[in-house]
This record gives C-alpha cells, sequence and structure tokens, in this order.
C-alpha cells in the first residue's frame, strides 16, 4: 500500500458509484418508461455498449495523456451524464434516458482502467494483489451508489429517482478530488506500431486466450443474470423494491469482498486452480435457480454469482499482465477490455428478451456453455505449458 494506490481506491470507489446505480434503477426506470416490455433493460445494456465501445479509446486516451488526467475527464463526463439522466426523467423520454446510460458506460470504461493503474505501482509478482485491493473498493461503491440514489429518489417529488441521479452527478465529480493528489508518471508513448505484437499474436498465446476468455465469460454470465435480476425479482415474482435493491447490494458486495483472500489465493495455487474454483461457484448460483424463485433464494443466487465472478476476473486480469510486454500494455488492455465489455454487452441485451421468452431458470441453465467454455481454454494453456 502506498500513497498512489490509497488515492487510487478513494477516487475509485466515487467514480465507480455510476455502475451498481445504473445496475439498481436502469431496469426498473426502463420498465417504467418503455413502450415494448422486452426492452425494459435495454439502458443497462447500452451503459455496458458503452464499456465495449469506449474501451479501448480510454486505454488510448491514457497512452497519451496519462492515467491521472484520463480519470479526471471520466469523472466529470460522468457527471454530466448523470444529470442528463436526471433531466430525461423528468421530461420522462426513454430515449434520452437510454443515451444517458450509454454515456455513463462509457465513464465507468475509463473507471475499469483503475485495475491497471493499481498494477503499475506494484512489483508485477504483486499484480493479483493490487487488484483485489482495487476491486475491493467496489463495495463501497455497491452501498454507497445504491443507498444514496434511494435516499433521494424523491428529491424532486414529482419526478421518482430524478433526484438519485443528480446525487449521482455529485458522487463521480467528488473523485477528482483525490485525483488532483495522485502523481502520474506518465511519459507520452512513443512506441509505434512495430514494435508490438499485432492483436492475432497476443490471443494466440494460450495464457492471454485463457485470462481473456476468463474475464469475458466470467462478465458474460454475471451480467446476463444480474441485468435480468431487479426485473425478475420486482417486476414479475411481486418482490418489493427495497428487498431486491439489498439483493442486488449484497450482489455486488459479493462481487469485491473476496478480493480480501483472492490475491493471497492465487499467489499460493495460481490463476488456473482459482478459475476451477470460480466456476464451482458459478454453478452454485444455476443450481439455486432451481427452486423456488423466493427471496432467499434469489439472495444466495446472487451473492454466488457475486464470489464466482471475483475469482474468474481477478484471476484472469492478473494473468493477462503476465501475457504482455511493457510496451504492448495499453494495446493489449484496451483490446482485452474491448472484447470482455463487448461479450457482456451482447449477453445484458439479450437478458430482457431470454426472460420474456423463456423463464429464470433457462437463463441460468444457458450458462453452462459458458462455463465450460472457461474449463476448456484453462486446460488448454495447462496442458500446452506442460508440453
Amino acid at each position: 500500500m502506498n500513497k498512489n494506490l490509497w488515492l487510487l481506491i478513494l477516487s475509485q470507489i466515487f467514480a465507480f458509484t455510476a455502475a451498481p446505480v445504473t445496475v439498481f434503477l436502469s431496469g426498473i426506470i426502463g420498465s417504467k418508461f418503455s413502450p415494448i416490455k422486452s426492452l425494459a433493460t435495454l439502458p443497462m445494456a447500452l451503459s455496458i455498449v458503452g464499456i465495449a465501445i469506449f474501451a479501448i479509446f480510454a486505454a488510448k486516451v491514457m497512452s497519451i495523456i496519462g492515467r491521472r488526467a484520463g480519470f479526471m475527464f471520466a469523472s466529470i463526463g460522468s457527471s454530466i451524464s448523470s444529470l442528463l439522466a436526471a433531466y430525461s426523467i423528468i421530461i420522462e423520454s426513454f430515449i434520452l434516458f437510454n443515451f444517458s446510460c450509454f454515456l455513463l458506460g462509457a465513464g465507468v470504461a475509463f473507471s475499469h482502467q483503475y485495475r491497471f493503474a493499481a498494477v503499475e505501482t506494484v512489483k508485477k509478482d504483486m499484480a493479483p494483489k493490487a487488484i483485489s485491493i482495487i476491486l475491493l473498493a467496489g463495495i463501497g461503491s455497491a452501498f454507497i451508489g445504491p443507498n444514496v440514489a434511494n435516499i433521494t429518489k424523491e428529491f424532486i417529488a414529482e419526478h421518482l429517482y430524478a433526484g438519485s441521479y443528480i446525487a449521482l452527478a455529485a458522487l463521480t465529480l467528488i473523485s477528482t478530488i483525490f485525483l488532483i493528489f495522485y502523481k502520474d508518471g506518465h511519459q507520452p508513448n512513443k512506441i509505434t506500431k512495430k514494435t508490438t505484437r499485432s492483436y492475432s499474436e497476443l490471443i494466440s498465446q494460450p495464457r492471454f486466450l485463457q485470462a481473456l476468455i476468463a474475464s469475458a465469460f466470467a462478465y458474460a454470465v454475471m451480467s446476463f443474470l444480474m441485468t435480468a435480476t431487479p426485473i425478475s425479482m420486482h417486476v414479475m415474482e411481486n418482490i418489493s423494491l427495497t428487498k431486491t435493491g439489498l439483493v442486488i447490494q449484497l450482489h455486488i458486495a459479493a462481487m469485491f469482498l473476496p478480493s480480501l483472500v483472492t490475491g493471497n489465493l492465487i499467489k499460493k495455487f495460481g490463476h488456473s486452480k482459482i478459475m476451477y474454483g470460480g466456476v464451482f461457484l458459478f454453478s452454485i448460483t444455476i443450481l439455486t435457480s432451481l427452486f423456488e424463485q423466493n427471496l432467499t433464494n434469489y439472495l444466495i443466487a446472487l451473492v454466488f454469482l457475486g464470489f464466482g465472478w471475483n475469482f474468474l476476473f481477478i484471476s484472469g486480469t492478473s494473468l493477462l499482465v503476465l501475457s504482455y510486454r511493457e510496451n504492448e500494455k495499453f494495446k493489449a488492455q484496451g483490446f482485452n477490455d474491448l472484447i470482455v465489455y463487448s461479450i457482456q454487452a451482447i449477453a445484458s441485451l439479450s437478458a430482457g428478451v431470454f426472460l420474456s421468452l423463456t423463464s429464470w431458470k433457462i437463463m441460468n441453465l444457458v450458462c453452462i456453455i459458458f462455463l465450460v467454455l472457461i474449463i476448456l481454454s484453462t486446460l488448454r494453456a495447462d496442458l500446452k505449458e506442460r508440453n
């Protein structure tokens, strides 16, 4: 733990509040304003599309202007996007709300770079711990964001939830205060394309591919089920908004709380074994879905969904860091995030359609395909390394 890492943690807590608030409210607001039932999750999905589209852009911008300026630019942009979301609720515009969620996703794309910035403050063998620590800060985001959004939802009495996004505008702007004191060791990227490997060469490495698949499909499964949860619980099963919010909050906490030990577990057992552990935790979520859809089972399923994501995403990200050269970091990081969040976007976009056409149980069973692919890529990489 050093000064820069502490500042990144504090800044990320507030910058990342846009993500849990979007998860908590976008589907509910979407179901209120959407002219078509199956489009209720479109705002959430578009926020993830924003993450995917701006992933490479975020890495490229930071390679030019540095981490600090990039993060500050994103925080200001997220604050403006939040105000736009509040305005869209006031005028009851589903289209404008979707656009504001897309822009919030762009801001989150920059926030996801915090984990790579954290790695740069420590030695490479400490990368799993640094990533774990920065992701652990997500617990703060998970509780601050939705709680503040819930408290301020009636700030503008005639327009429910407009106040939530006004509050979010303030939260995302707070991160810039800590970034003022962050010491950026950035030097302009003068590396030419000839000195770095192509995307096909990067992905041809078994370990790089393993890291990419683990992170991408961890996000796919998590987003696919998490996006559908508020609609399934609150709209279809008539479970109260307060209880639905509690499940989402505990799910997001479960995504980050294991970070207290995940870094140490990776150092002790290796990346592959932790990935297998993540697949096992996801399996508990799928198994739970086969039982009655009540608060308890939703809670168990979403908590283990968070645990599984944590194991797979941290092991995947820390393995990725070991799979590229220093002069390739922005290229590899941007490419990784583009693939990860594009797949997540597809999963999120299809969540509402799947839920309206099938059921919560079928959605869970579909996720088995992704678990099999994670296992196969890990086995392949292990076998290649042994040979």
